[in-house]
């Protein structure tokens, strides 16, 4: 059973960092693509970041030089390190894996405000 569990969420003001984690089980995390959306209240979900089971990563220009992912194949766990944030960077950021796309996890809430 395909678990993606997200953590790290919170209220931050404009300027400050996050970090993310997602907590897989259920797949084989060690050879699955994986990523980061964003969904902010009456958007659509946005592909923020992508990692390659061989580390190779890829950014939405809204955050490229501001967000960095990262994963830990011995902890099945991907990471979201957010810098230099922006109210406009305030959504339910979900983790997905390559290989059970049809599956999304609860997702965690970012809010950037003063």
């Amino acid at each position: 059973q395909v678990q993606l569990v997200e953590s790290g969420g919170g209220l931050v003001q404009p300027g400050g960092s996050l970090r993310l984690s997602c907590a897989a089980s259920g797949i084989m995390f060690r050879i699955s693509t994986m990523d980061w959306y964003r969904q902010a209240p009456g958007k659509q979900r946005e592909l923020v970041a992508v990692i390659t089971s061989g580390g190779s990563t890829n950014y939405a220009d809204s955050v490229k030089g501001r967000f960095t992912i990262s994963r830990d194949n011995v902890k099945n766990t991907l990471y979201l390190q957010m810098n230099s944030l922006k109210p406009e960077d305030t959504a339910v950021y979900y983790c997905h894996s390559r290989l059970a796309a049809d599956y999304w996890g609860q997702g965690t809430q970012v809010t950037v405000s003063s």
